[in-house]
This record gives C-alpha cells, sequence and structure tokens, in this order.
C-alpha cells in the first residue's frame, strides 16, 4: 500500500498501505534519547471468533469532536472504497466509514500497536476449500448501511465485481490481487470496462447470505485480502457509479461524510444507523471527526506543543525533527511511536539507465540531510534501508547490493558514472505544494550535483503519484527518476515484491521488466506455504543484486502527537497509522 504524503521520497514522510505492521504504539515514558528504530512484528494473529461489540476502552467518554492534522498529506483524491490504496485513505475509511469482509483490532493485551485479524461483515475470515481456489464468507445479517437498509451478499458481490475493473481503478488495491488471483484474471475486465460481460468469478446467496469467490489460482490470504475495503459491498447499479460516487459515498461504517474537500478536509459525523453489535472491532465515541489535509507542519507542531484549546483535542500525524526533542518532554506518552512494514525507495527509469547509474544515484543520495529537511529523526522514524523486504517481515534477507550499505558519498558516486554509459543527468519530479518536500528536494539536488549529476527537477502541485502512475503522462514520459513509498499489505513478501517490481504494476513507477523475475514470482505463491517467505527473500537479494532496479532509501517508523484530551493515544499496528479506532475525547 502506498505512502500518500509526497514527500521527496527519500524523506519518505508519510506517504497505501494495508501496512501489516507491529512494533510500539506506546511512547510511555520515552525521552528523546533513548527512542530508537522499532522492528515491526512478522505476524498477525487471528480470531475468527471475534464477535461484536468491540470491548469497551476503559475510561471512554462519548462526545466531542476530534481534529486530525496531516501534515503536508494530501489525502485520498476520492473515497470509492474500490479505489482505496493508500494508507491515509484506508486508515481513515477502514476505522471509521467502509466495512469489509474482515478487519483489524488492536491487540488488548498489547503495548506495542499489534493488531488481530477478525470479522467485519463475515460471520468469521471465511472458509476455503482444500487448495485455496474458492472461498466461502457468509455476511452478517444485522449490519446497515446509512439509510438502515441491510448489507446484502449480492452488495458484497458487487464490491468485488467492481474490483476487477482496472481500467476505471487503475490506481486501486483490486490491480494488484483481484486481477491476480480471482477467476477471469487478465481476461474479465471489470463491469464498467467489460460493461454486459458475465463473470463467474464471484457467486451470492442473499437467501443464505453468502458470497463465494473462485480463484484463478490457489490464493491462501485471501481472509487478509479481505481487510482491504475493495472486498466490501458497493450500492446496486447507478448509485455506485463512478467517478461520482467516490465524492459521495453511502457509508456502513460508525461514522458518515458531511463533507468532502479533496486535499482541504474531510468531516466525518455519526452515523446512527451503525449497529455496535454487528461490529467486532469498532467503536463510535467522538460525535465528529475532522480532518485537515495538507497542515502546515510547522505550524501544526506548534499548535500540537501549546496544549491550548485547539491543540487538546487534536492530534497530528507526524511531529517534525525540529520538535522532537521538545515535544518528547511535553508530550510523554502522547507522542506515540509506530513502526510499520514499509520502505521508501527511489525508482530510475529501467529502460534508459544502466547498473553503475543506478548505483551512482544511491551513492549520491545525502539521506540524512535529506530526512532532517523533510521532517524526519534519523535512527527513530528513519533509518537506512537495504533491501526491498522491511525489517519484521518474515523471509527478508540481509544483504548489501554493493557489499556494504549505500551511504552519501560522492566520489563513489562519480567513479560509478565513469564506467556508467547513461548521461549523468537527472529528470526528477517533486511536491512543491509542501515547504518539508521542498526543503528535502533542495538537499537532495545538492548531494546529486556534488556527486556529478545534473538535476532538472520540476514542481507539480499534485501528488507526484498522479504522474508516476500514469504511463501516458508526456511529463512522465520525460523522467529518469521516479519514487514511491511502500507498504505491505499484509506481512508477506507477496505484497511487497510483487507490487513493486511485476512487469505492468501500478506502483512499478521505474517500469522494470525481466521476464526471470517475473517468473519466479508466479511460481512463489504455488509454493508449500512454509518455503515461500524465505523464496521471497530470496528473490528480493536476487533481483537487487543483479538489476538494482529500486533503490530502498529508508525503512520507516512514524511518530504521532495526540492532545492531552484525547483518550487511547494509540497506534494501528496493521497500517501504520493512529488507531482511530479507539480514540476518544475526555470530558
Amino acid at each position: 500500500m502506498r505512502r500518500t504524503k509526497p514527500l521527496a521520497v527519500v524523506a519518505g514522510a508519510a506517504l497505501l498501505t494495508l501496512a501489516a505492521c507491529g512494533g510500539s504504539g506506546d511512547g510511555g515514558e520515552t525521552n528523546a534519547g533513548e527512542r530508537e528504530f522499532d522492528n515491526a512484528a512478522e505476524t498477525i494473529d487471528k480470531d475468527p471468533e471475534a464477535q461484536g461489540p468491540a470491548e469497551d476502552i476503559e475510561g471512554a467518554t462519548a462526545g466531542g469532536t476530534i481534529t486530525v492534522f496531516l501534515p503536508g498529506d494530501p489525502g485520498p483524491d476520492d473515497l470509492d472504497p474500490t479505489n482505496g490504496w493508500s494508507v491515509t485513505g484506508n486508515s481513515i475509511q477502514q476505522a471509521l466509514t467502509s466495512r469489509s469482509l474482515t478487519q483489524y483490532k488492536r491487540d488488548p493485551e498489547s503495548t506495542t500497536g499489534e493488531m488481530i485479524l477478525v470479522p467485519d461483515l463475515a460471520v468469521d475470515l471465511g472458509q476455503p476449500n482444500e487448495d485455496f481456489t474458492e472461498w466461502t464468507f457468509e455476511i452478517r445479517d444485522d449490519a446497515t448501511w446509512e439509510d438502515g437498509s441491510p448489507i446484502t451478499a449480492e452488495e458484497v458481490a458487487w464490491g468485488i465485481t467492481r474490483s476487477m475493473d482496472s481500467e476505471q481503478f487503475p490506481s486501486g488495491p483490486g490491480t494488484e490481487y483481484s486481477q491476480q488471483y480471482f477467476l477471469g484474471a487478465g481476461e474479465y475486465e471489470g463491469p464498467y470496462t467489460s460493461k454486459n460481460a458475465d463473470w463467474e468469478g464471484v457467486e451470492f446467496d442473499n437467501d443464505a447470505s453468502t458470497v463465494t469467490i473462485k480463484m484463478a489460482k490457489t490464493f491462501p490470504d485471501m481472509d487478509y485480502w479481505g481487510a482491504f475495503m475493495a472486498m466490501g459491498p458497493a450500492p446496486l447499479g447507478k448509485e455506485s457509479q463512478p467517478p461520482a460516487y467516490g465524492q459521495n459515498i453511502k457509508s456502513n461504517g460508525p461514522y458518515k461524510v458531511d463533507s468532502f474537500r479533496p486535499g482541504d478536509e474531510l468531516v466525518l459525523v455519526k452515523n446512527d444507523q451503525w449497529n455496535p453489535e454487528s461490529d467486532p472491532a469498532r467503536h463510535q465515541y467522538a460525535d465528529k471527526w475532522v480532518f485537515k489535509f495538507n497542515a502546515d507542519g510547522d505550524q501544526t507542531d506548534q499548535i500540537m506543543l501549546s496544549d491550548n484549546t485547539e491543540s487538546q483535542t487534536a492530534l497530528s500525524t507526524q511531529l517534525g525533527s525540529s520538535s522532537y526533542t521538545d515535544g518528547s518532554e511535553v508530550l510523554g506518552d502522547r507522542l506515540v511511536q509506530q513502526s510499520s512494514q514499509c520502505t521508501s525507495f527511489l525508482y530510475p527509469d529501467y529502460e534508459s539507465t544502466d547498473l553503475n547509474w543506478r548505483k551512482a544515484v544511491a551513492y549520491a543520495i545525502p539521506y540524512e540531510s535529506v530526512w532532517q529537511a523533510g521532517g524526519e529523526v534519523p535512527g527513530v522514524t528513519r533509518v537506512p534501508a537495504n533491501s526491498i523486504m522491511p525489517p519484521g517481515m518474515s523471509g527478508k534477507s540481509d544483504y548489501f547490493v554493493d557489499g556494504e550499505q549505500f551511504t552519501y558519498d560522492p566520489e563513489k558516486a562519480k567513479e560509478l558514472l565513469a564506467e556508467s554509459d547513461t548521461p549523468a543527468e537527472i529528470s526528477m519530479i517533486f511536491y512543491e505544494a509542501d515547504p518539508l518536500a521542498v526543503a528535502s528536494q533542495q538537499q537532495l539536488e545538492k548531494g546529486f550535483e556534488e556527486a556529478g549529476f545534473t538535476v532538472k527537477a520540476t514542481g507539480v502541485q499534485e501528488s507526484p503519484y498522479s504522474t508516476w502512475t500514469n504511463p501516458d503522462d508526456k511529463l512522465n514520459k520525460s523522467l529518469n527518476l521516479r519514487g514511491v513509498n511502500w507498504c505491505s499489505d499484509w506481512p508477506s513478501g507477496l505484497t511487497m515484491v510483487p507490487p513493486l517490481t511485476r512487469t505492468g504494476a501500478t506502483y512499478n513507477t521505474g517500469f522494470f521488466s525481466e521476464q526471470s523475475m517475473d517468473d519466479r514470482m508466479d511460481e512463489i505463491p504455488t509454493l508449500p506455504l512454509e518455503e515461500q517467505a524465505e523464496a521471497w527473500g530470496e528473490l528480493d537479494e536476487t533481483m537487487s543484486t543483479e538489476f538494482f532496479p529500486i533503490i530502498p532509501t529508508a525503512f520507516r517508523n512514524d511518530l504521532y502527537a495526540f492532545g492531552s484530551k484525547i483518550g487511547n493515544p494509540t497506534g494501528d499496528g496493521s497500517i501504520g497509522a493512529p488507531n482511530y479506532k479507539d480514540l476518544y475525547v475526555m470530558q
């Protein structure tokens, strides 16, 4: 899942995914000098028997408004559940507005943000056949839409069908999972593109309240994929017609949309038709949520450290590096560090660059200078990366592409450029709407130029992903260095390596393509389950050492600042975001 905050990607501030994460979700009384980077957990526990209502949070009170500042983060372009594949959008919607087959709840025994996979609209985590080529989910009969009408198996099946439409939802997660694993993958193009074509990949029975999904190949991870909003219901027919539906969604969670201005603000209010008895993980404590996208980072830090009326019932998804020491002292256990299985990357254009050029770029990055300029805390929220798969992911291989960790070494970069057949020129874009992104870009360009590159950097007002993920975009065609920030969708190399490196994958922004690597990515999911984790780690190492198509620049943690009247300040380790489901306003 991509991170949506489009700073210079080596800064990698909070930019998609169901991040399968664990690690520290509680700041405790830790002082600034005592914090260190936390690795995520390798696994997520499952509880197929969990039922609603969710256990009350000790001391929780109802009422009040929670304001969420998202510094430099433009947020989702739309709220269509089928299109949701960003950490920012998914963390908000999955927690508050849009339900799916399964979901995550915070482990009440954990102080580290670890999560448990539990049922949501389904009564359990699904029933697979023996070879995992067919999964049946029974849909609970006590869940409703915001208008009070019951959610039906047919509406869930319709939502799943929509996820097959990669042309209508080119940046949605269905491009990677539905179109890779569901029956008819690569042939059936979805209900809007294929129009009246029949699809046998999903069947429903409204009388029995069941949905059965058929696979093109074995897919034992369907229960994890079921936690995505794309595996939830959509109103039938024209009511969910895109793109209009993305601006006016129908809620089925504890909150509904009051107003939405993309790139600016999202306001949610209580959905009085949500039935807590039907929901094993969500709460509805606050009366209202106000999400402030593209917030100014310095101003937000000042607000959060002031303990004034505005800050007391607010939280921020980032605390800048310049405020870190003060924040640790002032906020104490309200400064929450959350680990996440996330990696930031720069992605050279594969066809127009050679191996020496790509390695030269890796040595030309002034990593810590860029992190600090982007508001990150070296050693706490960012550490050097050596692989595609992040720490804590089962099977991760500890290797170094060039025999050592890439660090800023302009002389080494110049030596590699002298051996390269690619001109020492870089063409890239950056997000000029955010001052931190501009500051990061300035440090990045300084490092590149000292290493012998000439840089042409173009500022853009929209998220760089709008350019990077559009192969027909004129500006994109002129670039030879792009980026991506990526979190695992669940704890498996399956959700890190193919989405970034498979030929034609949406977030393969460098257009890497090697048949031998594609063949291996197709083969690994067919191996015995106990062999797959190690195989993904081996492929990560082989691909990187042989081709080095993508440059890992940082492994990521995040810091969240909570106001003094926000109860239960915690992180969500399943997605690398604040734990919106369990927050409340102290009365």
